[in-house]
């Protein structure tokens, strides 16, 4: 019943965490999970990285998969990006997949990756999309044209 061949061998990481009391100045790098919930001035390099509602990002983020619930300012390199209706992004986008819930904020361009270069190796220098044109008197017209933007970048192949 308790053998240690019916143990499995797979270890689960417990995530770094920056708490929501904490503000965090200097870069980051890890080789696993990586969640924000305070505040975090730098640069940061990791596997998967979760940024909180009440977290905030100003630097340069490049990881596998990047979920905001927060805010971003700077520029985000990721394979898989989620951006939830409560994230703020203030920076360009490069990514594999992307999704964006409505609600989302985003003031910046989207890029698609290649499907065989990771996030990490992107030239910062490659072209980008431009949003659509908006009226600029719609209250919302940013909040829409980045979401139109991220739709179509997620539907190119």
């Amino acid at each position: 019943m308790f053998s240690r061949s019916h143990r499995t061998t797979a270890k689960r990481r417990t995530p770094s965490i920056v708490g929501a009391d904490c503000t965090f100045v200097g870069d980051v790098t890890s080789d696993g999970e990586v969640q924000i919930d305070g505040r975090l001035d730098g640069d940061i390099r990791c596997v998967s990285l979760i940024i909180g509602e009440q977290g905030a990002v100003t630097g340069e983020i490049n990881a596998d998969t990047v979920t905001v619930l927060g805010s971003v300012t700077g520029q985000i390199n990721a394979q898989t990006v989620a951006l939830a209706k409560t994230a703020r992004i203030v920076g360009d986008i490069s990514h594999g997949s992307l999704s964006v819930e409505i609600g989302a904020f985003v003031e910046g361009r989207f890029n698609r990756l290649p499907n065989d270069v990771p996030a990490a190796e992107t030239p910062a220098d490659q072209p980008r999309l431009a949003p659509p044109a908006t009226d600029g008197d719609e209250p919302h017209a940013r909040e829409a044209a980045g979401a139109a933007v991220a739709l179509i970048g997620s539907q190119a192949g």
